[in-house]
C-alpha cells in the first residue's frame, strides 16, 4: 500500500482504502508493466512527500507529468537536475524573474520548492509514455480532488495557484474568503501571452502570506 512518510499517510488513509484506489491501482499495475509509464513508480507520491499537509504554504495545479524520457518526477513542472527545461517551465522562471527579480536558474527541478513548502500537484499523477493525458479520468481526479478538499478545509490559510482550465476546473473545492485564489492562462507558449504573463503570482503569494503572519515563500532556486 501508499506510504508517503509524514502526516499525509494518516489524512489520506480512507482514500486509499476506498474501492475506486485498488480500482486504479490496478490499472496502474497494468500500465507499469506493459508500457513505459512516467514518473518511476516509487516518485508518484514526490509532491506529498516533499510537502507536509501542515507545511503547505501555496498549492501549484498543474495538469499531468511530462510524457518524455527523464523528465517527470512527481512534482508537476518540474524536471529533473540535467534535463532541459520544458518551454513553460521556461515562461514559469521568466514571470517570477519579471516580477520579484529572482535569478533564472539553470536547472528545472523544483524540489526547492517542494521543501519550502509549495505542494506541486498534478491532477493525474501518472501518464503513459508520448500520450499526454493518458491516465486522465482513470481515478487520479478523485484523489487529487480530496487532496485539495482537505488542504481547504485546513484553518491556517494558504495561496492556491491555479494556471490554466484544468487548473481552473479546482477553484469550486476552494473557499475563497479563507484562501487566495490566485488564477490565469497556463504558461504554455500557446497561453502565456493571454495572460500568464504579468500575473505577478509569486509576489502576490508571498504577499497574502505575510499579511496572515506566515514567512513568505523563496522562490529563488540558486539558493
Amino acid at each position: 500500500m501508499v506510504h508517503i512518510g509524514n502526516s499525509w499517510d494518516s489524512i489520506l488513509a480512507e482514500e486509499f482504502k476506498s474501492d475506486w484506489y485498488m480500482q486504479l491501482r490496478e490499472f496502474l499495475k497494468y500500465e507499469y508493466s506493459h508500457f513505459r509509464v512516467y514518473p518511476n513508480m516509487y516518485d508518484i507520491f514526490n509532491a506529498l512527500k516533499y510537502t507536509d499537509y501542515y507545511d503547505v504554504k501555496a498549492v501549484i495545479v498543474g495538469q499531468d507529468p511530462y510524457h518524455g524520457p527523464g523528465q517527470a518526477h512527481g512534482l508537476c513542472f518540474s524536471v529533473k537536475e540535467g534535463i532541459e527545461p520544458p518551454p513553460s517551465l521556461k515562461n514559469i522562471f521568466s514571470e517570477l524573474n519579471a516580477d520579484l527579480g529572482v535569478p533564472i536558474p539553470r536547472s528545472g527541478e523544483l524540489t526547492k520548492w517542494a521543501k519550502r513548502g509549495v505542494l506541486l500537484l498534478n491532477t493525474a499523477l501518472t501518464v503513459r509514455e508520448g500520450q499526454a493525458n493518458s491516465h486522465k479520468g482513470k481515478g487520479w481526479e478523485k484523489l487529487t480532488d480530496a487532496i485539495i478538499s482537505k488542504l481547504n478545509a485546513r484553518e491556517k490559510p494558504m495561496v492556491f495557484i491555479l494556471w490554466g482550465g484544468n487548473a481552473r476546473s479546482k477553484k469550486t473545492l476552494i473557499d475563497g474568503r479563507r484562501h487566495l485564489i490566485l488564477e490565469s492562462a497556463h504558461p504554455s507558449p500557446l497561453s502565456a501571452y493571454n495572460g500568464f504573463f504579468g500575473n505577478r503570482h509569486f509576489s502576490r503569494t508571498n504577499q497574502f502570506l505575510a499579511q496572515n503572519g506566515i514567512e513568505p515563500i523563496n522562490w529563488d532556486l540558486t539558493t
